[in-house]
């Protein structure tokens, strides 16, 4: 396993990021996929023995319950020091904003109830799941500076934003002695490439660290065209970013294809060898030992110049989707 530094600080963490949105309590979220504790622990184990030691989940993941497992497994299974914990909160609703409570209270109880979750008395990285519309972003990057300086948080990130909105935050941080956002998790992947536009030239120029979410497309760039799994076919929110771009994607996905046979890996390696070259960690799913695996064995696959220009040539443009879109939507 590689290691890096996260970002501006002195986060140590692997190559490869395990999201963890595949474990909880199946009835008690989006997700019909997800796994029962028991087969969780067993996948993050094995992560682990592999070299992983970044997990990322969130508040929102199957009710709480993905934070439960996490924590119940860094109790039973490994020193808290030894592991880097992400999770992710949501602003306020208009629900919330219209009963008086405030930035601060809201990010206080969020974190207190993850840390309870979690089993914990701080989070490595501390990230506010999409940019809040509702609540000036000032009072959020003052709130998230208070609650390092009660020490229940080391840094904090951002996921679902604009460039323009990440830069303007930590410049705001900056000239406030605050905080500043030192990773950003967007949806990036082989067949979305949305982020090279403004996001990743940002992040290289400023050093904050890209940790994406849906590297392989939500299994698309992992698996032989027509190959299905329980997920492809069941996840109706990963279906609704990827099936109106399914023809121009399955062109990349079929060079993807032909790489890895040529190169005698799997599409995986090569889906994430690609993306690795390109941000610090991203983060990868995983509910098979195998899918562990192939993320792992992708940190050493290194791809030519002349292979990557191959892999990137028939990207078209794409809409937004996903919690992009939705934010788009609303404005």
């Amino acid at each position: 396993m590689e290691y890096i530094y996260l970002g501006n600080s002195d986060l140590k963490v692997s190559k490869v990021c395990l999201g963890c949105m595949g474990f909880g309590e199946a009835q008690k979220g989006m997700h019909s996929w997800t796994l029962p504790y028991e087969e969780s622990k067993e996948i993050m184990k094995y992560a682990l023995s592999k070299g992983i030691n970044f997990f990322d989940t969130a508040m929102a993941y199957q009710g709480g319950t993905s934070e439960e497992f996490v924590g119940r497994f860094v109790k039973e299974c490994v020193k808290r020091e030894d592991v880097i914990i992400a999770t992710k909160f949501h602003g306020r609703t208009k629900e919330q904003i219209e009963s008086g409570i405030s930035a601060k209270e809201h990010i206080q109880t969020c974190l207190n109830n993850s840390l309870k979750r979690l089993q914990m008395d701080y989070v490595d990285l501390y990230i506010l799941h999409a940019w809040d519309e509702n609540t000036p972003i000032e009072e959020t990057m003052e709130a998230l500076n208070d609650m390092i300086l009660l020490k229940k948080v080391r840094y904090i990130g951002i996921s679902n934003c604009y460039a323009w909105q990440l830069a303007k935050a930590n410049e705001i941080a900056k000239e406030k002695g605050w905080a500043q956002f030192i990773s950003v998790q967007g949806h990036y992947n082989l067949i979305f490439r949305e982020e090279e536009r403004e996001m990743k030239p940002y992040c290289d120029l400023h050093h904050v660290a890209m940790t994406p979410y849906s590297a392989l497309a939500s299994g698309r760039l992992a698996k032989h065209p027509g190959e299905l799994s329980k997920r492809m076919q069941e996840d109706q929110y990963a279906k609704g970013k990827y099936n109106a771009t399914e023809d121009e994607d399955l062109k990349i996905i079929h060079r993807v294809e032909e790489l890895a046979s040529k190169k005698g890996v799997s599409m995986t390696e090569i889906s994430l060898a690609w993306l690795m070259s390109q941000v610090a960690s991203p983060v990868v799913g995983a509910t098979k030992p195998q899918h562990i695996d192939g993320a792992v064995k992708a940190v050493d696959v290194k791809l030519s110049q002349e292979e990557k220009d191959y892999l990137e040539e028939l990207y078209v443009p794409h809409a937004l989707v996903g919690v992009m879109a939705e934010k788009k939507n609303k404005k």
